[in-house]
């Protein structure tokens, strides 16, 4: 559970964007997302190999 002390006096919109930021930070919403379908292991794998592998070619091709 997130729990955002609001001090007195303190803006409301103020309040919400400092929620908002830790509520972002906790990754919840990306999880949610990720969870709605079954990706199989090895297919995270390959995702994974082929993001490394783009990375690598980006930096070797700007040296």
């Amino acid at each position: 559970m997130i729990i955002i002390p609001v001090k007195d006096g303190e803006n409301i919109e103020r309040a919400l964007k400092r929620y908002k930021n830790k509520f972002n930070s906790t990754k919840t919403v990306r999880e949610l997302r990720q969870r709605k379908e079954y990706i199989k292991p090895s297919v995270a794998n390959r995702k994974i190999r082929l993001k490394a592998a783009y990375i690598e070619n980006k930096f070797r091709d700007e040296n």
